[in-house]
């Protein structure tokens, strides 16, 4: 039988830092965006946003959604199922919190060629 020695409290942003690192993983992303108006999400209840990233916890439960900048010559569809995959199983492996989302946005793509 386990002994309670107390409580154990993760901040939100653990679960920002743990999306962030394993969504910058994943080969094709090139850096997460940042939108400066996204700060104003902070002010809204069990939101937290954190360069590029924003995390709810709604009932011990973790909705994420990230904003990326990816390369021009990967297939982004399979790079950002990529991405999904691995920072869910990130979080329930960390955390051991359920991931009910992990919501990709490509806002960007980088290193295009400049047509002639």
């Amino acid at each position: 039988m386990e002994e309670k020695l107390g409580t154990v409290r993760i901040s939100p942003q653990v679960l920002i830092a743990i999306a962030r690192l394993t969504t910058l993983s994943v080969p094709g992303v090139v850096r997460m965006y940042r939108d400066l108006t996204a700060g104003v999400d902070r002010f809204l209840k069990n939101k937290t946003v954190g360069d590029g990233v924003r995390v709810e916890v709604i009932d011990d439960t973790v909705s994420v959604d990230l904003y990326i900048i990816v390369a021009h010559d990967i297939n982004i569809y399979q790079v950002g199922r990529q991405i999904q995959a691995r920072v869910a199983r990130a979080i329930q492996d960390m955390v051991g919190m359920p991931v009910l989302a992990v919501n990709v946005h490509v806002e960007n793509v980088e290193g295009a060629p400049v047509p002639e």
